[in-house]
């Protein structure tokens, strides 16, 4: 059986509107064919991006120019005659290799071995050795030309050759950095259907249940993506890899990839997918269409996503915000939102498997912030000789202005502070150290940029454990005998011990308190970005007054009113409170306090130039920052 008569008439494929149309016709239908789709892709980005030759060396493909006057810029024309052949062996070798009449099937959907057996064929069909982690490997294209596919490409395979059976219950479930599928009633039932990381051994058929329980970040503590048919077109369609080598992209890619993202993002079908709006919103603070949202919005609608159906678990939709700030150079909203993913990695724990996210927060801990930082001490210095501050000064340097007042801004420092706090939260109770001496030697310079009157204009906490009611915090019960008496700070603490008792006033930065962290987020932000503040109703699942009202009654009780206050949680920061308001920085001191209980030889990361900051899902090169 191959293709009906009315996706027939789509072709041939013209140039990117001729993609985007007959992507527009399926996902009008029930079941948009993922099959299709996914060839129709595949062909584009291996012609434009793999095997990109001049036109007339390639026989049986045609060419198109995109622009009438620029030659150069050329698109291949789908041809009906090639697809159709790649599709009926697709659908062939499927239907070939599984006899649906072994398997039992019921009303409550597929079976687990026929999902298994699905899984089998795909895997088989592969080549037995090639680089698993090679670029443009993730369509059916990939498969049925060259035998190859990545991690994710299999899972989408798998539901593809489903959807060819007429499985209509297995569906492709997503975390931020692994794929497997869903089926059964409601999608209740999970099965490992690839592999992950570097290595080839998988746990086909089996449910994820054990990794959803350790509360490792790849499995998102069961707060993963369920996708329907549209989100799994949107998930093809961010796969796309419009990288040429590891400096330029396709243009003609980037522009098919941002058409057909705002074409699922108007209609609907991105609104619980917060990374692909997080691609969108870059795709389009690279290059704006005229009439078209803002970026900022859709990355806040898709901070807003992830709060609002994913329990505010993931952890790029934050990732982008503040890549997108990076970009723009605002020092304290990039650093708020790094603040707030290091917040919600805090209630995981840190496993092998989790590498890809480690290595998100190694870099910008250890490379994007320092670089940051030292770049607005550059800029605080540079033009100024002899000039006055004040209002004339801003007009005439506004570069110099804003990081002069990024780095005499205690929120800023406050923003830094919950970083790290949330990252050595995340340490605790895992199996695997995340800290070692690399993290101490950039914490120092990076605090070494704020002055000493800044640093003691944030008001710190550290939260006792009789305030974490979370039903979740038993494990932290081994750590109260450790935890010290009250130490020598009079002045701090004199500050935050009457807080609890005023629940008014607009939030500063802090960190939330451990109980929830979205209620509180939207209170954080209101400062500076009070379009978000909406973001995150129906969130607070804490009861204790002690927990969100916290940050705003502290903030009331300031000697001033633009004070931030920083709640610890993790035990590294508490001990470290003296030494981060100290007059000078002790550099030996907190290193020796970072690294306790947490030595341990890491593989040394490669090196990144200063300011590249890539996205890794799907090993997917990123634009820099």
């Amino acid at each position: 059986m191959g293709l009906h008569s009315a996706q027939k008439r789509h072709f041939p494929l013209r140039g990117i509107d001729g993609v985007v149309q007959l992507f527009d016709a399926e996902l009008h239908k029930s079941e948009p064919d993922l099959a299709l789709l996914s060839l129709v892709l595949g062909f584009v980005e291996h012609f434009l991006a793999v095997n990109r030759v001049i036109p007339i060396n390639v026989p049986g493909v045609r060419f198109e120019p995109l622009e009438p006057d620029c030659p150069n810029s050329c698109f291949p024309t789908v041809e009906l005659g090639m697809i159709s052949a790649l599709y009926e062996r697709f659908t062939a070798q499927i239907r070939g290799a599984v006899d649906l009449s072994q398997y039992r099937r019921t009303a409550a959907g597929s079976s687990r071995e026929l999902v298994k057996k699905v899984s089998d064929v795909i895997w088989n069909s592969l080549s037995r050795s090639y680089f698993k982690d090679r670029a443009h490997i993730q369509s059916l294209f990939s498969l049925i030309t060259g035998t190859k596919l990545d991690s994710s490409g299999v899972a989408f395979a798998v539901v593809a050759a489903c959807q060819v059976l007429g499985l209509k219950d297995v569906h492709l479930a997503l975390s931020e950095d692994h794929a497997w599928v869903i089926f059964g009633k409601n999608g209740e039932e999970t099965a490992e259907v690839t592999w992950h990381g570097k290595g080839n051994e998988d746990r086909r058929g089996q449910t994820v249940t054990a990794g959803v329980n350790e509360k490792s970040w790849l499995y998102l503590k069961g707060s993963y993506m369920r996708c329907d048919r549209n989100m799994e077109v949107a998930f093809m369609v961010c796969a796309i890899n419009p990288s040429l080598d590891l400096h330029t992209d396709s243009s003609e890619l980037l522009q098919l990839q941002q058409k057909l993202l705002w074409l699922l993002y108007e209609r609907g079908d991105l609104d619980r997918y917060p990374m692909a709006m997080g691609t969108l919103a870059d795709l389009e603070d690279q290059d704006p269409i005229p009439g078209k949202e803002n970026p900022l919005k859709i990355h806040l609608k898709a901070v807003s996503s992830a709060q609002r159906h994913y329990n505010n678990e993931h952890i790029y939709p934050y990732m982008y915000l503040a890549g997108f700030h990076y970009r723009h150079r605002n020092v304290r909203d990039a650093l708020r939102a790094w603040s707030e993913a290091a917040q919600v990695m805090q209630d995981y724990n840190y496993f092998r498997e989790d590498e890809e996210i480690y290595k998100e927060f190694f870099d910008i801990a250890n490379d994007v912030i320092p670089t940051l930082l030292k770049e607005t001490a550059a800029a605080a210095e540079s033009p100024g000789e002899g000039g006055e501050t004040g209002e004339g000064a801003d007009r005439e340097h506004p570069k110099q202005a804003a990081a002069l007042s990024a780095l005499q801004d205690p929120e800023c420092f406050a923003h830094l502070l919950c970083f790290y706090d949330g990252i050595c939260k995340w340490e605790e109770g895992s199996p695997t150290p995340v800290l070692h001496v690399g993290w101490a030697t950039y914490l120092v310079q990076s605090l070494s940029r704020f002055d000493a009157q800044v640093r003691q204009k944030v008001s710190i906490i550290t939260k006792e454990p009789e305030s974490q009611d979370d039903d979740d915090q038993s494990s932290e019960d081994p750590r109260e005998g450790r935890r010290r008496g009250p130490r020598r700070e009079s002045k701090l603490e004199e500050q935050s011990s009457p807080l609890p008792a005023a629940p008014t006033s607009p939030a500063s930065q802090a960190t939330p308190a451990q109980p929830k962290k979205v209620g509180e987020g939207g209170g954080r932000r209101r400062s500076s970005q009070s379009q978000r503040g909406g973001d995150t109703e129906g969130k607070p699942k804490s009861p204790s007054p002690e927990a969100a009202p916290s940050p705003s009654s502290q903030q009331q009780a300031s000697p001033s009113s633009a004070t931030p206050v920083v709640v610890f949680q993790s035990e590294k920061m508490k001990g470290m409170k003296e030494l981060l308001c100290a007059a000078k920085v002790n550099s030996s001191a907190i290193k020796l306090q970072l690294t306790a209980q947490s030595q341990v030889q890491m593989k040394r990361q490669k090196s990144t130039p200063a300011g590249d900051y890539s996205m890794s899902f799907m090993k997917r090169q990123r634009k820099s920052l």
